[in-house]
């Protein structure tokens, strides 16, 4: 326990990072139970908490956790209970999405706080790119509550973050696809999210890296 504590104390973003890998690998073999579902959701919230609250970004985090931290612990646990109920899926998203696009922005801040690049830095620049990834995720549950059939039929969470991830990292839509416009819409937008976070994070990670570029 100690020396997972001195981990996260010292890397949170490699923690952060970590979770979220163990969590997207664990979702398969927990999808079909309830308590699974909403162990995965709460310990994903709870790591960003801690990440985010180590590297000690801005004052505004311990009122962006309450505001919408911790309603979206109790959604992700009664998401999980009632994964088909609309207005869950709705509620559940509208406190998710702006927790954690604003964790991403906490530590894209925290990459370009100085001219040092450090290990845990370096970390941080995968942390940030799941993060903006399970907020499209949720982004992309709310769109097809409110417009039935955006994403052709009915999609689960886990296919959501699986099309959230091939649109971010550019890899070209796979299986399942936006029809509708709405959806299309959003979609277009993450796919220039996932450019401009290529082009100025880690190419300025890229340029401060390089001999004599301090």
């Amino acid at each position: 326990m100690a020396n997972v504590l001195k981990a996260m104390r010292d890397h949170p973003s490699a923690v952060l990072l970590v979770g979220q890998l163990v969590a997207v690998l664990a979702y398969p073999f927990l999808d079909g139970s309830t308590a699974g579902r909403a162990g995965i959701g709460v310990l994903q919230l709870l790591l960003l908490v801690v990440a985010v609250a180590a590297v000690r970004l801005t004052p505004a985090l311990s009122w962006v956790a309450i505001l919408f931290g911790a309603p979206a612990t109790i959604f992700a646990v009664w998401e999980a209970v009632a994964p088909n109920e609309g207005w869950v899926v709705l509620v559940s998203a509208l406190f998710h999405v702006p927790f954690y696009l604003f964790v991403s922005y906490a530590m894209i801040r925290y990459l370009f706080h100085d001219d040092v690049v450090t290990r845990d830095e370096l970390y941080a620049t995968g942390a940030a790119f799941t993060v903006v990834a399970w907020a499209f995720a949720y982004l992309f549950a709310a769109v097809q509550v409110i417009w039935p059939g955006s994403f052709d039929t009915q999609r689960s969470w886990f296919e959501l973050l699986y099309l959230s991830f091939t649109t971010l990292t550019s890899l070209g839509l796979s299986d399942i696809v936006p029809v509708q416009p709405h959806s299309r819409s959003v979609v277009m937008v993450e796919q220039v999210a996932g450019v401009f976070y290529v082009a100025l994070v880690v190419a300025r990670l890229v340029g401060l890296a390089r001999p004599g570029s301090r």
